[in-house]
């Protein structure tokens, strides 16, 4: 794989400043923030004044903690524009969720906010190895959802070429890359294993495409599935993470030279980690729930948001801002079975030591009398889908039944992939 360390004087002064620089102007900029979201949007004052806090008890960064949580519950039950911190004439784009499981979460930016996004945005993209001139094939679906168009608006900010493909059509896809010399791609890791079996079915050798980067967000994935991806395609595979209620994808990347954990920008988010089950606030390098508040947003402040992600803050290494490690899971996915806690990546850790199987998968959880069952979808011979039984059983410590079906019985999914089905209340 090319070396793609960025150059002296390819970084912006803030990505290396002194840490007691960085908090001083966290703390200016969260002052702001919470001043910003109690003065025009009526649930955090609401919230602020039911806690007994008000904007001016902010003195230092650990005082965030006397302030109420964020929960997605408060964004649904304030739709569409409850959030929101300007007049609806003032945003210039609205983005928002599926609401495949409730009431759809709003979001609205307005032309500083795309401004504020184009640059993180950017500097993520530099963060990953691409550079001014390269062309990004970019496959993150466009529309209400945020990757394809925050992706798209900090690429062409930083001067690259822009091939806004969205998902869908892989035989398409695998043709671009290829006539377009695409040298960079932006995917969910799901579906760039869908373009990994595309290139296979075409006769081509995906070592030999043009990519010499990946950035894959979206949805969790291992550094086994990374290593999977860099040796398929002998490109590098980074990450990048972001949620719409915070931004949107830029929040935080990997760092090509060091790809060991994702810089936040703190200079625009503020991060902390929590006990999922107390909400206390966790010294950095304790495993918890990632909460983010916005240092800079104007129509959609969001104070000290519970993401359900679990992660840890780390100091930063090739950047002076912390990094957060590899989300191993949203507290929200963690499947309980018979007292054990399994998450969909420790699933598929173990699945790409099985090279006689295909690397995807879907969980399946049923009622087996009065007992919880795992089923695990794969793709490929009996005897591998045993291998994988032992496995699992072996590292994560359940019994889970592994069904070995033909190519393409595992459903795919041209956006984040459904790891799980649950169908233990039809048992």
């Amino acid at each position: 794989m090319k070396d793609l360390s960025p150059k002296p004087g390819d970084l912006e002064a803030i990505e290396n400043a002194s840490r007691d620089e960085i908090e001083a102007l966290q703390l200016q900029r969260m002052r702001w923030s919470l001043n910003h979201a109690y003065k025009n949007v009526a649930h955090y004052k609401a919230s602020f004044d039911s806690a007994g806090v008000h904007p001016d008890d902010l003195k230092s960064l650990a005082d965030l903690s006397r302030f109420p949580f964020t929960k997605k519950s408060d964004l649904r039950e304030n739709y569409p524009f409850g959030m929101f911190a300007v007049p609806r004439s003032q945003i210039n784009r609205i983005h928002a969720s599926s609401g495949t499981t409730g009431q759809p979460t709003v979001v609205g930016y307005t032309q500083a906010d795309l401004a504020m996004w184009d640059i993180v945005m950017a500097r993520s993209l530099r963060a990953a190895g691409l550079r001014r001139g390269d062309l990004l094939h970019n496959a993150y679906g466009y529309g209400l959802f945020t990757g394809g168009l925050g992706v798209h608006g900090g690429a062409e900010k930083m001067g690259l070429t822009v091939v806004p493909i969205s998902g869908g059509m892989t035989e398409r896809q695998v043709r671009l890359i290829e006539d377009f010399q695409a040298t960079g791609i932006t995917v969910t890791p799901s579906y760039m294993l869908s373009i990994l079996d595309e290139y296979k079915k075409q006769g081509l050798d995906p070592r030999q495409s043009p990519l010499k980067v990946g950035i894959f967000g979206a949805e969790p994935w291992t550094n086994s599935m990374r290593i999977e991806v860099e040796q398929s395609f002998d490109m590098h595979a980074v990450d990048i993470y972001g949620l719409s209620e915070v931004l949107g994808p830029g929040v935080s990347c990997e760092c090509v030279e060091s790809k060991d954990g994702l810089h936040i920008w703190e200079d625009h988010f503020f991060p902390e980690i929590i006990d999922p089950q107390t909400g206390e606030v966790l010294p950095d390098g304790e495993l918890g729930e990632l909460v983010f508040t916005s240092l800079s947003k104007e129509a959609f402040p969001i104070v000290r948001y519970r993401t359900r992600d679990l992660t840890r803050l780390l100091p930063g290494t090739a950047r002076t801002m912390r990094r957060m490690q590899k989300v191993t899971g949203r507290s929200d996915d963690m499947i309980i079975l018979r007292g054990v806690n399994i998450f969909p990546t420790q699933v598929e850790e173990q699945l790409l030591k099985v090279t006689e199987l295909a690397a995807h998968f879907q969980i399946e959880l049923i009622k087996k009398g009065p007992m919880d069952h795992m089923i695990v979808h794969v793709e490929g011979s009996q005897n591998a889908s045993d291998e994988l039984a032992k496995l699992i059983k072996a590292n994560i410590g359940v019994t889970a039944e592994v069904k070995a079906g033909k190519k393409n019985t595992v459903p795919r999914s041209q956006g984040k992939a459904v790891r799980v089905i649950d169908n233990r209340q039809n048992g």
